[in-house]
């Protein structure tokens, strides 16, 4: 199993960004997938999740609003979408593969390299 994530870099405060998340070797529409970010010194932090199908999201309170979560089953990749971007929101975003939906980062049994995402004020 590969998740492979992408998409990170350096923007400006109130800037946006997208990153994706491409899979193999699962059968990605039988996964919730999620978002995770950690920073330096810090425990992994939930971001957002979605079904398999899609069809219902859920967001960390610093994320609702300003981040969306979305997924391509047919190309097996998992979208975020972050828009107005906090230097708050500095960290190493990680995509991650679960059978059950959680928010809980240890639920979940694949994970991505992380995509590092730089805001700066």
């Amino acid at each position: 199993v590969q998740l492979q994530a992408s998409g990170g870099g350096l923007v400006q405060a109130g800037g946006s960004l997208r990153l994706s998340c491409a899979a193999s070797g699962l059968t990605f529409s039988s996964f919730v997938m999620g978002w995770f970010r950690q920073a330096p010194g810090k425990e992994r932090e939930f971001v957002a999740v979605i079904t398999r199908s899609g069809g219902y999201t859920d967001y960390s309170g610093p994320t609702k609003g300003r981040f969306t979560i979305s997924r391509d089953n047919a190309a097996n990749t998992v979208y975020l979408q972050m828009n107005s971007l906090r230097p708050e929101d500095t960290s190493l975003y990680y995509c991650a593969a679960g059978r059950i939906y959680n928010i809980d980062y240890r639920r979940y049994d694949y994970w991505g390299q992380g995509t590092h995402v730089t805001v700066s004020s």
